[in-house]
């Protein structure tokens, strides 16, 4: 390596270790710590624990993780109870290393018991838990710097900022890009069918029905996500784009208010950009304290280093998997989880499995009902993966009940984006002789090359 190599290679790793302001990754740690309790707030109080995790009879699972043991309804609903207790003991930064690992794996758990639970910011949830494991965010403003001073300290090396700062710039940037799509941008799909159904809320709703409002809509939706990481890190942009932050996830809640907290996280999430010190002026906490010069980089700075490096290589490529199989990501679904494609299609669908016995030929029509509740089955009708798991799981229950080696078809449709519906899985295909993996999977049909309905009624009145 030549002398400006090294000298380049040491300004990094320089940078990386500086010293910051703990003030900001404290705030963060207390903040999130409280959307935790929350959000376990929200599940006991409002009966979702129920309605997602005792009245199922058939839990839909993530591939390669059909291992993990389902929980019965009292220790699900003991799971939530200690989720809230292990956000509040990270907000007040109480046992806090235990605690924020012990949520990370208690959160995680409970969304792998069912995947039609996956939301994006469940998954959020899970990676700032991860990485407030290895963040020593309890150092100050908490009670175990209180309890035990020889803990405290003012300052954290900037990685930790930059981690984070990542992170967050994952999530807005494959939101952004998940939007360029002619739907998107010159459809104004799905918006127009969302704000067009929002028309009776009060003072805005007459107005979100109105020619290119959708339009509008779309490309600031597009715009914001895709450059409002840009703007945040830039000091002379930044209190602007934090207004611009809280008026667009504002304006999300208060439009599709099924998008629960992701607004919430989204809006404290965006302070890790802010300086380092900003909590001490509002909080009129100690003033700032003087950052020491950087020390020398020692070892456990590049392990660390290291593994950041790899997480963040996942965190890139995961969103990207999506593009290996080829056509339409949000029709096939192949590679949508994980990918961050918040809010980027209205998908509903239908299904209807039809059981034949080749021995005598008898045949049986299985309706879905029987096995899932009706947020499983919204969800299982759009996303074929879903659609073979329950397949397998009726050619289990039939050969439990003396009928082995049934075929197993389904006659699925679905609607995107409100075109009519297709026929997404080959009807002729016995699912119960196809694996789920990571590969292509031929059973899905392709996309129908189909015009967005607003443009077959133009159509139709020109002719």
């Amino acid at each position: 390596m030549t002398d400006a190599g090294r000298t380049r290679r040491q300004q990094l790793w320089s940078a990386l270790a500086a010293p910051r302001d703990i003030a900001s990754i404290a705030a963060f740690r207390v903040a999130f710590g409280a959307i935790v309790v929350i959000s376990s707030l929200r599940f006991l109080s409002y009966g979702w624990i129920d309605e997602l995790y005792s009245k199922p009879g058939f839990h839909m699972r993530y591939w390669g993780f059909s291992w993990v043991p389902l929980p019965s309804p009292a220790v699900t609903t003991a799971l939530f109870v200690v989720t809230g207790v292990l956000g509040l003991l990270v907000a007040l930064g109480l046992c806090y290393r235990p605690a924020v690992a012990l949520l990370f794996v208690a959160f995680t758990y409970l969304q792998l018991v069912d995947v039609a639970t996956y939301l994006n910011h469940y998954y959020l949830v899970s990676l700032f838990a991860a990485l407030l494991v290895f963040i020593a965010a309890h150092r100050a403003a908490s009670l175990d710097a209180w309890l035990r001073p020889a803990i405290r300290a003012a300052t954290l090396p900037a990685w930790c900022t930059y981690l984070l700062r990542f992170q967050v710039a994952v999530v807005y940037v494959n939101a952004g890009l998940a939007k360029a799509t002619a739907d998107w941008l010159l459809h104004a799909q799905p918006l127009n069918l969302w704000l067009s159904a929002r028309t009776g809320l009060p003072v805005v709703g007459p107005y979100l029905d109105l020619p290119g409002v959708a339009h509008v809509a779309a490309w600031a939706g597009f715009l914001f996500d895709t450059t409002i990481v840009l703007f945040l890190l830039r000091r002379r942009t930044r209190a602007v784009a934090y207004l611009a932050v809280l008026g667009f996830h504002a304006a999300t809640h208060f439009l599709f208010p099924p998008i629960g907290m992701f607004p919430v996280i989204m809006v404290v999430a965006a302070t890790v950009f802010f300086d380092a010190s900003w909590p001490r002026r509002p909080l009129r906490w100690a003033a700032a304290p003087q950052v020491p010069a950087p020390s020398a980089v020692g070892g456990r700075l590049r392990v660390a280093a290291a593994a950041a490096g790899v997480y963040m290589l996942l965190q890139i490529l995961l969103p990207l998997r999506s593009h290996l199989y080829g056509g339409n990501v949000l029709w096939h679904e192949q590679g949508m989880r994980f990918s961050w494609r918040v809010m980027a299609r209205a998908k509903n669908g239908s299904v209807t499995f039809i059981v034949r016995d080749p021995r005598d030929g008898k045949q049986w029509h299985v309706s879905p009902a029987k096995y899932l509740t009706r947020i499983q089955e919204r969800e299982m009708a759009v996303q074929p993966d879903l659609i073979l798991q329950l397949a397998h799981h009726i050619a289990r229950e039939f050969a439990a009940a003396g009928r082995p080696g049934v075929e197993v078809h389904a006659d699925a449709r679905a609607s995107l984006n409100g075109r009519p519906a297709a026929v997404l899985v080959d009807p002729a295909i016995d699912l119960a002789r196809e694996q789920d993996g990571i590969g292509p999977k031929r059973w899905i049909l392709p996309a129908p090359d189909i015009e967005p309905p607003h443009l077959r009624r133009a159509r139709s009145r020109t002719l």
